[in-house]
């Protein structure tokens, strides 16, 4: 079993699945305490790559470079990927470019 999902079920140990999920939710509501459930007893249909980042970046220091900010929390470049467009600034326009641009770090596939 890959260590983020021992590391998302010892959090959820300590609290709840439901808290957990609050912890990790991004702005389009993903993921559900649901979502959390059926990771932790191994029965999720979907791509993990996205749920791998949150909780490596929450709970286990996870970082990447971004060709924007630099060096990022996993979970803070999940959460700039689900942002959608809008040019409040040009950090905010160059991040949503590069997020769709072929950012090695993005799990957008358009």
């Amino acid at each position: 079993m890959s260590e983020w999902i021992d590391v998302l079920k010892i959090e959820c140990s300590r609290s709840s699945q439901s808290r957990v999920a609050n912890l990790l939710r991004q702005t389009d509501g993903f993921p559900s305490p649901t979502v959390i459930n059926q990771i932790i007893k191994g029965k999720y249909p979907g791509r993990t790559d996205r749920l791998k980042a949150l909780v490596e970046g929450r709970f286990m220091a996870g970082t990447v470079v971004c060709p924007v900010m630099g060096v990022i929390s996993s979970d803070h470049c999940v959460e700039i990927q689900s942002r959608k467009f809008a040019p409040i600034n040009h950090q905010w326009v160059k991040l949503y470019k590069a997020c769709r641009g072929g950012c090695l770090n993005s799990n957008i596939k358009e």
